[in-house]
């Protein structure tokens, strides 16, 4: 009886598997079929896009013209993707600020750009995905809140699009992990923290309603309260045009609001007993190098070179309407720190957070362990040879408004600095309405 059933449990599994086999065939032929078909389609794509936040990405556009019969529907439907914020953290460095058309390489973006069309996450092209960005960073700056929008692929067919009730426990479960994907390709330098998805009418720069920057400083002998000072005279609307990098061609409005300005003590010090400090602006936006002005501005308060007062004078266009020339402040202290947006809540899972944790602080140890090796050779010069000597104390780097400054911003700027020239003294940009008549006339000639 045994050897019965034993033959029939053979017979069955045979059968089984010649089921298989002509399952395959069948399969086979199916695909060669529709390839066949996929090849006599003439398919122009439809530019428009759905308006749900989540779509289903047709394989062959709609627009087909079969030669001989139809058959690209039956493509169609086949791959989801949705409409996504990405909350972007990065240092800058060694790029050449965030935005790509720098054409420097490497930038922020054209490096997320790789990541996304080496993971397959990225749909057509970065102009079919509406692509947008919150802030364009400039080189060396870093960040720990951007923001970019764009469609990316999904694992989910439908969830009846975004609601602001946000996404379900269940559909986070089941969508792909962007963070996980992304940072698995990303360099070391740029971390995605969070993903949330958005409305087809979310624009990450035009939705954004508030920004916040952090500029770091060692204190010295800055005085403090007179940066404080100057610094609430900044809060406000005001015209910003003798603050910022002016663009005559691109803007033609330099009114911005800021909501809030603190400068501020981190409690840290370094290994000479110096503090670090940091200054904190909040607004609604803000103008090309905007920030490094107000700063560089602060610090010739800060060293005792201008009166709190030159702010009042530098915002009435009025009586100022060209900017005096002074350099900005260098761009590595400076922190794009968070976007705030309605209704957006980021989503990171706990694998990705528990990664990126675990990423951030190797980093903090590597650094540590960098200036603990500078540290020991510091320690060294003191004692080099057995002999004790001094260690040098002039001049070793320019500071944000063209003088030479010693480490730590301490003694060197005790003292009034007799070749400092009064920012009102100075010789000026031109005007506003001179650089518009200037590009009018070349437009003119051109025409």
């Amino acid at each position: 009886m045994a050897s019965v059933d034993g033959r029939d449990l053979v017979s069955e599994l045979q059968a089984q598997v010649l089921a298989l086999r002509n399952r395959v065939e069948e399969l086979e032929k199916e695909n060669e079929r529709l390839c066949s078909q996929l090849s006599r389609c003439r398919c122009s794509k439809d530019g428009n896009i759905p308006s749900a936040g989540l779509f289903v990405e047709d394989s062959s556009p709609t627009n087909c013209e079969p030669r001989e019969k139809p058959g690209c529907q039956e493509r169609s439907q086949q791959r989801a993707g949705r409409y996504v914020a990405l909350k972007i953290m990065y240092f800058g460095q060694r790029f050449y600020g965030f935005a790509s058309e720098a054409q420097m390489d490497p930038t922020i973006e054209s490096e997320i750009f790789k990541a996304l069309e080496r993971t397959k996450l990225l749909i057509g092209t970065k102009e079919d995905s509406r692509y947008s960005r919150c802030g364009r960073t400039d080189k060396g700056v870093s960040s720990t809140g951007q923001v970019i929008s764009l469609y990316l692929r999904s694992n989910l067919k439908d969830t009846g699009g975004y609601t602001k009730n946000h996404t379900t426990t269940l559909e986070v479960r089941g969508e792909i992990d962007y963070v996980r994907v992304l940072n698995k390709v990303l360099p070391g330098d740029i971390r995605v923290i969070g993903w949330c998805p958005v409305p087809t009418d979310f624009h990450s720069r035009f939705s954004c309603l508030s920004r916040e920057y952090r500029y770091l400083f060692w204190k010295g002998n800055l005085d403090i309260s007179a940066m404080q000072q100057a610094a609430m005279k900044f809060i406000g609307e005001y015209d910003f045009r003798n603050f910022c990098k002016m663009d005559a061609a691109n803007v033609n409005n330099y009114r911005r609001r800021i909501t809030f300005f603190d400068i501020s003590s981190l409690d840290r010090r370094s290994i000479d007993v110096d503090e670090l400090w940091a200054v904190t602006i909040k607004g609604s936006a803000f103008l090309w190098h905007q920030v490094r002005c107000m700063v560089a501005v602060l610090f010739m308060v800060g060293h005792g070179f201008e009166s709190p007062d030159v702010i009042d004078v530098l915002l009435d266009t009025k009586k100022t309407p060209r900017k005096p020339q002074y350099n900005m402040a260098p761009e590595l202290p400076l922190i794009l720190r968070f976007c705030e947006f309605e209704d957006l809540e980021f989503i990171c899972s706990s694998e990705a957070r528990r990664t990126l944790h675990e990423h951030l602080k190797n980093e903090v140890q590597r650094h540590m362990l960098q200036a603990a090796i500078f540290n020991e050779a510091l320690s060294c010069l003191s004692t080099a040879g057995g002999h004790e000597f001094s260690l040098y104390s002039g001049p070793i780097f320019t500071c944000a408004f063209g003088k030479e400054e010693s480490a730590g911003q301490s003694s060197e700027f005790s003292r009034k600095n007799k070749g400092h020239i009064p920012l009102l003294r100075r010789a000026t940009e031109p005007s506003y309405e001179e650089r518009r008549a200037k590009l009018d006339m070349k437009a003119s000639r051109k025409s």
